[in-house]
């Protein structure tokens, strides 16, 4: 490993798979990836979305591949088509996830499952997949969490919005991704596979950025004054994904402009 600091934080020559990466946050994760050098590869089930999200990246190597984080089979087949197209996996970036259900008194039992799947089982699903593959150089697992996996909402700001509310199945999703990133990061050690999270805090859809009311309480909640942007998480990744975090495993990043401070 080089000392030199740019080499530190180069991703050049390295593979990485970004779920869900062509989404809100997704797309920033996997040009950010890019930007550093790695070859990344968004998965996947909407090539459209992915197109309308990437457009043409002449200079950066970005490329789709179909994979549905709900079905084994199509995880399994996903990271086996990189393996096989790219020759090595260096990086797995688990940000998809899928939902439904909203109302903390109202959840069906089926609501409840499948938003823990959507969250957390998918997770479970895709690591599980990709260790035979991180064994062969070593690697990175970065998943990705939330700050209502760490604190309760602020039922207070929601009063106006409560569309925007935070349903409880997702919180507690995100707590066992973070369980499951300390899980994994003392279980795969020895083999140089490095396992970390990083946790978001307001980031909301540019969707929910119309609702400037709603907005607005955010920003007041939190101390820096604002909501984050997308590229405020580009640098988090491209530092667990590079050597530059190569004596970090088992932690929690957490990018909330200082929301889970108070």
């Amino acid at each position: 490993m080089s000392s030199k600091l740019t080499d530190l934080f180069s991703l050049t020559g390295k593979v990485a798979l970004v779920t869900g990466g062509y989404g809100h946050l997704g797309t920033a994760i996997s040009l950010g990836l890019a930007e550093a050098g790695a070859t990344v590869y968004v998965l996947g089930r909407s090539e459209d979305k992915f197109q309308d999200a990437f457009g043409q990246q002449p200079d950066l190597k970005i490329s789709f591949v179909y994979c549905d984080i709900s079905d084994t089979a199509t995880v399994a087949a996903a990271f086996k088509q990189m393996q096989q197209a790219a020759g090595r996996i260096d990086v797995l970036v688990n940000n998809a996830f899928y939902s439904k259900g909203q109302h903390p008194e109202q959840l069906t039992d089926e609501e409840w499952a499948y938003g823990i799947d959507g969250n957390l089982n998918s997770v479970y699903r895709c690591i599980r997949e990709v260790i035979p593959y991180l064994k062969q150089n070593g690697g990175r697992i970065i998943n990705v969490s939330s700050m209502y996996g760490m604190v309760s909402p602020d039922f207070s700001i929601y009063d106006e919005s409560p569309a925007f509310l935070n349903p409880p199945h997702y919180g507690a999703a995100k707590a066992g991704v973070l369980q499951l990133t300390r899980y994994f990061a003392c279980y795969l050690g020895k083999e140089g596979i490095t396992v970390n999270a990083v946790t978001p805090g307001p980031f909301p859809s540019e969707q929910v950025q119309q609702n400037e009311g709603f907005v607005n309480q955010l920003k007041k909640k939190n101390p820096l004054g604002r909501i984050g942007q997308p590229n405020d998480l580009k640098g988090a990744f491209v530092y667990l994904a590079s050597d530059a975090s190569a004596f970090m495993t088992g932690q929690n990043l957490v990018l909330d402009g200082g929301w889970t401070a108070w």
